[in-house]
């Protein structure tokens, strides 16, 4: 429910209710993405009540629509995060578009290899739900850059990066208080995210990457 909350309060005003703050017409590919992204915080949170109710047959029939789902984030995002470092678009505090780029291609690898984990160990289920949970608390640095504080909104993208390690880093100490012990699906998964970001810092500071985004975007 946490990520969903901080999903909504920072999209709020570019996606969820865009008509009322700005009228002007949201793009196909935007809209689309924002769909799809919606639909993965959502199922995620349908799955986990159903295991919850004891409804594990029903929980996996949607696991093949969540798989399919999955791709189209992938696919959405991605394109998505190239047009608008085509287009010059970056949130608020953020560097120009062929560096900014490498935190929503960033998101992209992580939460691939979150969900292509957690679908390969789909039967081993405390590894699974784990693994699930990071793929959507790990993708929250977007929406956390929206929140429309303004002191917020400006201060840049290493306070966005350490709120959503935050984040991660609450989800794994509530569940090692919870069963007293550190589950290695949060050390591994908990890890690729929390490294990735000072690890897409380096990249962006490099000419391969800059090269290489800038024939993305151009």
């Amino acid at each position: 429910m946490l990520a969903i909350a901080v999903v909504i309060a920072g999209f709020a005003r570019t996606f969820y209710l865009k008509a009322v703050f700005d009228p002007s017409p949201m793009t196909v590919l935007v809209a689309a993405h924002g769909v799809v992204m919606s639909g993965w915080f959502l199922l995620f949170f349908a799955q986990a009540r159903l295991v919850a109710g004891g409804r594990v047959a029903t929980h996996r029939k949607l696991g093949a629509f969540g798989a399919l789902l999955a791709v189209a984030v992938l696919v959405l995002g991605t394109a998505t995060a190239i047009t608008a470092g085509h287009l010059g678009r970056v949130p608020p505090g953020a560097p120009p578009p062929p560096i900014f780029l490498v935190v929503p291609l960033g998101d992209m690898f992580v939460f691939a290899c979150l969900v292509g984990a957690g679908l390969w160990l789909r039967k081993r289920s405390d590894w699974h739900k784990r693994l699930m949970l990071l793929s959507c608390v790990g993708m929250l640095t977007a929406a956390i850059s929206r929140i429309p504080i303004e002191a917020w909104r400006q201060a840049g993208l290493v306070p966005y990066f350490l709120a959503t390690c935050a984040l991660v880093l609450a989800c794994i100490a509530w569940d090692t208080l919870r069963n007293r012990r550190l589950h290695p699906a949060f050390v591994i998964g908990g890890l690729l995210v929390v490294l990735s970001w000072p690890l897409r810092l380096m990249l962006s500071g490099t000419d391969a990457w800059m090269r290489f985004a800038q024939r993305l975007i151009a």
